[in-house]
């Protein structure tokens, strides 16, 4: 029987930084206030002729290159993102796959919003142990800032750019698998946290003159209650499903959308300080491309070793919601 292995990892930021004081010079705010409500300082911005796919192609480049597998042995790509290249087609990662030279593999895209490398991560899993795939490459990418109004300050002080990746690739030893991956859903919620036009859901003749709704639109304080109740439940549920005890993990990895959420989640689940992990203050919320650039962060510090259990946790538009216990893989 085939297992999927969390092989390596990969991530990019753009190289312009959006910082608080520079906010509040275009929207009615202050670091102090941003800083006390979501614990951002800043967040990284892509220049406008620098696309979702170019972010995902940086980001998958590196996770290829520290995988040990050839780029021809990829034979799935996969993009999590809500800022494609393009809104209705083609898919991002098939553009992704064309700019990396990779041809003929499967290629689409994932709508989850902030849980979307969670769902990745789902479909890989269940390619690879399927028989169907032996190498899949996701990505997590996001070009938030072409989707942000930057007169909203309830929503421009939260996001930013970049992306992450990984592969996932077959094995036939058990100890290196991924463990498990939880994912689910509830539309009932969706007004929490959207983008109200552009699809078939709304007048298209309408855009001229209601272009805000093009951008993203939160209700923060419900959304903030529902994720915390929500993400908590869900990594209860996959621990005790497995049971694994929260101090057998190396490395909790939430969704990074605000500091108090990840507080929140952390504290309820007892989890240390040195176990959760926490990106927020200097990218924001980078939605389907925050978890992989985290974990990108503590292999860059050396922090993640072979061997070592994370648990992910995402809740996002949709609503969604999603986790999953997952060894570190490299081949040695």
């Amino acid at each position: 029987m085939a297992y999927a292995a969390f092989r390596s990892i990969g991530a990019y930021v753009p190289e312009k930084i959006l910082t608080n004081e520079e906010l509040s010079e275009m929207v009615d705010t202050s670091d102090e206030w941003i800083t006390k409500r979501t614990g951002i300082k800043e967040r990284h911005i892509a220049e406008k002729d620098e696309f979702t796919s170019d972010l995902g192609v940086k980001a998958a480049l590196k996770a290829i290159e520290r995988s040990g597998i050839d780029k021809e042995e990829i034979d799935m790509v996969v993009c999590a993102t809500i800022s494609p290249d393009y809104f209705c087609m083609p898919s991002t990662a098939t553009i992704i796959s064309t700019k990396l030279g990779i041809k003929g593999a499967t290629a689409f895209d994932i709508s989850a919003a902030c849980t979307g490398f969670v769902y990745s991560l789902s479909v890989a899993k269940a390619f690879v142990e399927s028989g169907m795939k032996k190498n899949v490459l996701i990505i997590g990418a996001e070009k938030l800032s072409a989707i942000t109004d930057y007169t909203d300050r309830g929503t421009c002080i939260l996001f930013g750019d970049g992306a992450g990746a990984a592969i996932i690739s077959a094995t036939e030893n058990k100890e290196e698998a991924i463990i498990d991956v939880h994912t689910g859903a509830d539309g009932e919620y969706a007004d929490l946290l959207m983008t109200p036009n552009g699809g078939s859901g709304s007048a298209h003749d309408a855009l001229d003159n209601e272009a805000a709704g093009c951008f993203m639109q939160m209700k923060g304080n419900e959304t903030f209650k529902v994720a915390v109740r929500t993400l908590t439940k869900d990594v209860k549920e996959i621990l005790e499903e497995n049971s694994i005890k929260s101090e057998d993990i190396k490395h909790f990895i939430p969704h990074q959308a605000n500091y108090r959420i990840i507080k929140a989640v952390g504290d309820a689940l007892k989890m240390t300080s040195e176990q959760v992990i926490v990106t927020v203050a200097k990218y924001g919320n980078t939605s389907g491309a925050s978890i992989p650039m985290a974990i990108n962060d503590i292999y860059e510090e050396g922090r993640l070793k072979a061997g070592d259990v994370m648990l992910l946790d995402a809740f996002g538009g949709g609503l969604t919601w999603g986790s999953a216990l997952v060894p570190f893989s490299p081949l040695k």
